[in-house]
């Protein structure tokens, strides 16, 4: 990965995580209401670091990949059963781990696309 795809990918998952960050704050007493919105963030934010690499990636596909890192969505998901209908402490516990997610899922997805992983086959 050169400097400047690194600097273009550092943006543009920083920006998704803040955004993610924020819809899951938002949205901390109402479980799972953020997943459609988080979801939303993270296949765009596939969208666009395929194209800091030159690659073509459809919605389908950046779904694909979205879902690829299910498993991620499990702690999440107990955090938030947990201590997320909890006012104050619960936002930001949600707010905490929407953005440690799509940093992960972001940085990963960008390291694969700068090794070559080919996600068409």
């Amino acid at each position: 990965m050169t400097s400047e795809q690194k600097s273009k990918c550092s943006a543009i998952i920083h920006t998704a995580s803040v955004s993610g960050a924020a819809a899951a704050a938002g949205m901390a007493q109402l479980p799972g209401a953020d997943v459609p919105l988080l979801i939303g963030i993270e296949v765009t934010m596939v969208i666009a670091l395929g194209g800091v690499f030159g690659e073509d990636i459809n919605e389908t596909t950046a779904k694909a990949i979205v879902a690829s890192a299910a498993a991620s969505y499990a702690g999440r998901g107990i955090a938030q059963a947990l201590v997320g209908w909890l006012p104050g402490i619960g936002n930001v516990i949600n707010a905490s781990t929407a953005a440690v997610l799509i940093e992960t899922i972001g940085w990963a997805v960008a390291n694969d696309f700068a090794n070559k992983y080919n996600y068409s086959t």
